[in-house]
């Protein structure tokens, strides 16, 4: 999938500029280089989050995935002790 040029910030600044009703959308597209249909999607998924939201979902998303490879970690080392314990030496 195609890294967006635009930051998280910047199209919830564009949403935001769009809910204000100053320009029109097709405005608010022309001026930032984007498709109509480009402005819905990101409408359809970033109705009504803020800037700070958006921070707060990437450091529990980063933590999040963080955990998830202590706990396979943790994981693969208990079963290779278990592996160890159950042989006969």
């Amino acid at each position: 999938m195609k890294k967006s040029k635009f930051s998280e910030e910047k199209i919830v600044a564009i949403l935001k500029e769009a809910q204000s009703g100053t320009s029109s959308v097709q405005d608010i597209c022309r001026k930032n280089g984007i498709s109509g249909n480009t402005f819905y999607l990101w409408k359809k998924k970033y109705n009504g989050v803020e800037v700070v939201e958006l921070k707060k979902k990437k450091e529990l998303e980063a933590e999040n995935t963080k955990l998830i490879r202590l706990v396979a970690n943790l994981s693969l080392d208990n079963l290779i002790l278990k592996d160890i314990n159950s042989k006969k030496w």
